[in-house]
This record gives structure tokens, C-alpha cells and sequence, in this order.
């Protein structure tokens, strides 16, 4: 099997703390100064999977890079540097608790629950007569608490401001971000010939008050993109849209009765399956990005962050 990195344990000059989430690694420093590092775990139904998934990590790092960078003149975003393959360093600030969803068509999560009979979604309502995959009428944000473990939660707009889990006039800000980014994000993908179907974004202030992007945006564990062409006949047709996200793992696990709920099991990661996720998501990043995937040198990938990060710190 071609090595993975699954975790991380340095310890650098001036670290502060370190934060585990499900896929990334997070070194806070003295100086307000982040060092994140896109470990190649892959979560689904907010559970972790056994195996990791070779150059996933590079491949998220490097496309949300891309696209911190394709949407800094609308937000200014945390990132300062990628000194590696699979690292960013850039500000560190304090996350807002919630996460901002938001939804150019009925799939995913918003389908499943449409296809329930809720008809009103993070208290945005939805029209009657729509089948999955459909457009919707104009993009809608359907924001979810962040949960430290376990589900994240879908909110309204107005339980988020009655918690003052954000002031209302944060909110309203994050909010106009959020519309801007998904327009920017549906023109960078049909560029490519994509479809931006839904995504999130995360928002943290700085020690000085500034809002900023934070995070990664545009990759495929947070966004899904259907390929544009055939999506209106396949939808005419009631066929299934040919996506780009990691749908396929998801689907995959409710294939083998696991949706991450109480007294459920992980299923088995064969290597065979493994490897093929991994040539998905570097499909995923060639039709993204419009370029070649370039494999980074993967023998002892601990050390070459190491390495990689001293000439920065």
C-alpha cells in the first residue's frame, strides 16, 4: 500500500496547542501564527474511516489553496503560506460555531430530508414539486452548528443570532460572504465544465476584530459538483447525476448499512477500495483545477512536513 499519513505529533517552536479534527491537524503558535496540516483520514456521517487515502490530503490542501487564493479580493482569507504539499500556515483567529451551508440544488442532505417530507430546511422554506438534483430557485443557506464531535447540526439563521452564537450584524456580513463565494465558486467551476451544487464556508475573527475566511473551501469533502454536461438530460431522464464529492464513499457506506447511527458498524475498507477512492479524488482534482494531478514524494511523509515546515518556522 503507498503510505498515508493518518496523524501527526510534532512538536514545534512556540506551539500553543494542537487541535485533531476529522481530517486536519491544527498547531497553534505564539504570534497569532496557524500551521494546518490535510492528513489523508476521510470522514463520512461525521465518523472517521479506518484507512486513510493516499494524496487526499495533498489534494485538498492544494485545491483550497487554489481557491483561498481565486477569492481573497471578495474575503481576505487565513492563509500566508504552503510550504508543503499537504500544509498551510496563516492567522490564527476564533471560529465562528457555525458553519455556512449553502445550496444551489436539492442533493445531499437536503434531498434526504425533502425526500422525508420536510418542506422547510434551517427554516428557509422549499417549494413543493421537486425531485433530487433539481435546481432550486436561487442558491439558499442552510447553516450548521459545529460540532466539536458527533453531528454537526442544522440551524436557522434566527436561532443562531437568538443563541448568540453570532451577532446579528456578523451574521449579515458572513452571510453577503457567503453569497458572493458561491457565486465566485459557480463560475470557477463552469470554467471546468462543473456544476458547484452546494458547499460551506467557514468564517473566525482576528485578535483585532476582522472577519476572515478560515479553513478550505471548494474541495471536494466540502463541496459537491455535477458535471455539466448531460445534467439536464440525465434529470429529464430521472437518471442519477454524475458527481463529483465524496457522494460515492457515502453511498457506499448506506450500501453497507452504516449512516454513522448508534450501534452501526464501519464496514471493512478493502485496499482494492481504498486505491479507488484515491484515483477518484485525484479525478476530483484534475477536473477541478483543469490541470495534471503531480504526486508528491510520499516515503516518509512525517519527515518531509518536517522538513518542509523549518524553513518557515
Amino acid at each position: 500500500m503507498i503510505e498515508t499519513v493518518l496523524k501527526t505529533n510534532f512538536q514545534f517552536i512556540n506551539q500553543i496547542s494542537k487541535y485533531t479534527g476529522k481530517v486536519r491537524e491544527v498547531y497553534k503558535l505564539k504570534d497569532d501564527k496557524l500551521i494546518m496540516i490535510s492528513t489523508d483520514r476521510i470522514s463520512a456521517f461525521d465518523h472517521v474511516l479506518p484507512k486513510g487515502i493516499p494524496f487526499k490530503g495533498q489534494i485538498l490542501n492544494q485545491i483550497a489553496t487554489r481557491m483561498m487564493n481565486e477569492t481573497n479580493d471578495i474575503v481576505p482569507n487565513w492563509i500566508t503560506n504552503t510550504p508543503d504539499p499537504n500544509v498551510s500556515i496563516g492567522l490564527s483567529c476564533s471560529p465562528f460555531k457555525v458553519e455556512m451551508v449553502i445550496r444551489g440544488y436539492l442533493a445531499g442532505h437536503a434531498a434526504r430530508e425533502y425526500s422525508k417530507g420536510k418542506r422547510k430546511l434551517c427554516g428557509v422554506n422549499l417549494p413543493e414539486g421537486l425531485k433530487e438534483n433539481d435546481k432550486l430557485p436561487s442558491p439558499i443557506i442552510t447553516p450548521a452548528t459545529k460540532a466539536d464531535s458527533g453531528h454537526d447540526q442544522d440551524i436557522s439563521k434566527n436561532d443562531i443570532i437568538a443563541n448568540n452564537l453570532v451577532s446579528e450584524k456578523e451574521y449579515s456580513l458572513i452571510e453577503n460572504y457567503t453569497y458572493k463565494l458561491f457565486e465566485r465558486g459557480t463560475q470557477l467551476a463552469l470554467k471546468q465544465n462543473l456544476i458547484l451544487v452546494d458547499t460551506k464556508y467557514e468564517f473566525g475573527k482576528t485578535k483585532d476584530g476582522k472577519i476572515i475566511l478560515i479553513d478550505e473551501i471548494h474541495t471536494p469533502d466540502s463541496s459537491r459538483y455535477f458535471y455539466k454536461n448531460g445534467y439536464e438530460e440525465r434529470q429529464f431522464n430521472s437518471q442519477p447525476q454524475k458527481q463529483l464529492s465524496k457522494e460515492f464513499v457515502r453511498r457506499w457506506l448506506i450500501s453497507n448499512n452504516f449512516q454513522g447511527l448508534e450501534g452501526q458498524k464501519i464496514p471493512k475498507m478493502s485496499n482494492d477500495y481504498v486505491n479507488m477512492v484515491s484515483d477518484r479524488y485525484i479525478e476530483l482534482y484534475e477536473k477541478i483545477m483543469g490541470e495534471k494531478f503531480v504526486k508528491a514524494n510520499v516515503q516518509n511523509i512525517n519527515e518531509r512536513i518536517k522538513k518542509n515546515l523549518s524553513l518557515y518556522l
